[in-house]
């Protein structure tokens, strides 16, 4: 069996240690595998290169991705596009595709699986970990832990000046990112998607830290954090048309400086939440999924993505329903208010 494999949408942590288990797995299996490179564009292209065994033996504690991303996206051209990933697929002689991505990777191999039965397992991945098909996702860890590192040095600057700092973290429309590192860095304040802003709440909470014999205050601010009465947001030119989200921070900060007239400064953590080595629990998950990933395809239940319950990996049909948001869970988003409600 030939199996290829493609790595769509934003790179996260781990993405090598799947590439690894699912090479070493079919390879044991007496199978061979191929890379599809940059995503989507690499099978509308024809871009493939060999995966060796021992080439992704050393890949397991690499970020980012050994095959390269994109977030092309075949059906915004369906009727060139569509077909040359077809027919590359058959020329190149590919068996079973592995996928390894998001919400909008997934749904292209869930329309190719819908419309034409394409032999596809999906794997889910995205450092936000607001899939409902998995109730952590690997990436996410690793990005918490980088946003807490962030902070655990910003938080001496503030503590030297007597600042506020807001540090914006990514998240798209969910708060999983910010509610999980504002909770493991003590921040004074947490904003997320799914609770809107409240200012004089805000702001009152930021007085009463203020007015205790601390000297400074962290606020972490998911991207997609907004007021209730917001417009919404303008759309932005990537092929998936999601709203343009970023931004909040600098907002925030600025109310904060002028209703509490504290000097208050702006990190946007940005790109540094996706990069570096994946965290222990990340390289373990992502090799699971990979193993996984691989037996599905050995076993040719093709048209199915991995799904993690606790610990539990198993599979569900690669449908739309499958690829649903999950927000935050507001349990943990009370926890974190606990300490500046």
């Amino acid at each position: 069996m030939k199996v290829g494999l493609l790595t769509g949408g934003g790179d996260c942590p781990g993405l090598n240690a799947v590439i690894r288990a699912v090479v070493r797995r079919v390879s044991d299996a007496g199978g061979t595998c191929v890379g599809v490179l940059e995503g989507w564009r690499g099978l509308i292209r024809g871009t493939f290169r060999p995966l060796d065994p021992r080439e992704v033996e050393p890949l397991i504690g690499r970020g980012g991705t050994l095959l390269g991303s994109s977030r092309t996206n075949p059906y915004k051209n369906p009727d060139a596009d569509v077909p040359r990933v077809r027919q590359n697929l058959l020329e190149a002689g590919i068996d079973a595709l592995v996928v390894v991505g998001g919400d909008d990777t997934l749904g292209v191999a869930a329309r190719l699986v819908n419309d034409f039965q394409m032999p596809i397992v999906g794997v889910p991945k995205t450092i936000d970990n607001d899939l409902m098909l998995a109730d952590f996702s690997f990436g996410f860890d690793t990005a918490v832990n980088v946003v807490v590192e962030a902070v655990e040095r910003l938080r001496t600057t503030a503590e030297s000046h007597r600042r506020v700092i807001v540090v914006e973290t990514m998240g798209r429309n969910t708060g999983w990112l910010a509610c999980f590192a504002g909770m493991a860095v003590g921040a004074d304040y947490v904003l997320v998607p799914e609770v809107p802003i409240d200012v004089p709440h805000l702001v009152a909470a930021l007085k009463r830290v203020r007015g205790s014999a601390k000297n400074h205050a962290i606020v972490v601010v998911a991207e997609g954090a907004r007021y209730l009465d917001a417009d919404p947001p303008v759309l932005d030119a990537e092929a998936f048309g999601h709203p343009r989200t970023g931004g909040i921070g600098a907002l925030i900060a600025d109310v904060i400086d002028r209703q509490l007239r504290v000097e208050t400064r702006t990190v946007v953590l940005g790109h540094l939440q996706r990069g570096g080595a994946p965290t222990a629990h990340d390289r373990v998950l992502a090799t699971r999924m990979g193993l996984a990933a691989a037996e599905l395809v050995l076993r040719r239940r093709f048209g199915t993505v991995l799904t993690l319950r606790g610990s539990q990996i198993a599979d569900v049909p690669l449908d739309s329903a499958a690829l649903a948001t999950r927000s935050l869970d507001l349990a943990f988003y009370q926890d974190a208010a606990a300490f500046f409600y």
